[in-house]
């Protein structure tokens, strides 16, 4: 088994060191779903919703998110991202969200890509909390991801 990478000789966290590592393209993608009553999916689908476009408030946070993960886990790396690209759609019972980040940088991108994903639900969920009691947010996964040597297709 692999030794874990945030973890010191001692035990203790530690961030990882990329910089010997050569900067690659990467790419991630992630996927999740949240559960919603017939009433709440009706709202959605007529944007009548109090609180305004659920779907596209809910993009934006995602973006916002991923751009931001750094930020909110304690052992991710920041990094410039140069590509953001969220989207929901509704399904009969759910709005389904798949994200997709790229970058060319050290370290991946899939920490981005699951943030985005979980924070653009989390935003379906607090934009639709006062409609729907039984909301349930799950399934969320990494898709893939993907590293190439800069300049591959």
């Amino acid at each position: 088994m692999n030794r874990l990478s945030h973890v010191n000789d001692e035990g203790r966290a530690k961030m990882v060191d990329v910089g010997p590592k050569v900067p690659q393209q990467r790419v991630a993608r992630a996927t999740g779903g949240i559960s919603l009553s017939a009433e709440t999916v009706a709202l959605i689908a007529e944007n009548h919703m109090k609180k305004g476009d659920v779907l596209t408030v809910a993009q934006i946070a995602g973006i916002q998110a991923a751009k931001r993960t750094g930020q909110l886990i304690p052992l991710c790396h920041p990094l410039v991202l140069d590509k953001v690209d969220v989207r929901l759609r509704l399904a009969e019972d759910r709005v389904i969200a798949t994200s997709e980040v790229a970058c060319v940088g050290r370290t991946g991108v899939e920490m981005e890509a699951l943030t985005a994903v979980s924070v653009a639900l989390l935003t379906v969920y607090d934009m639709c909390k006062a409609v729907d009691k039984d909301m349930r947010i799950g399934d969320i996964f990494l898709i893939e991801k993907v590293k190439r040597d800069v300049g591959e297709r």
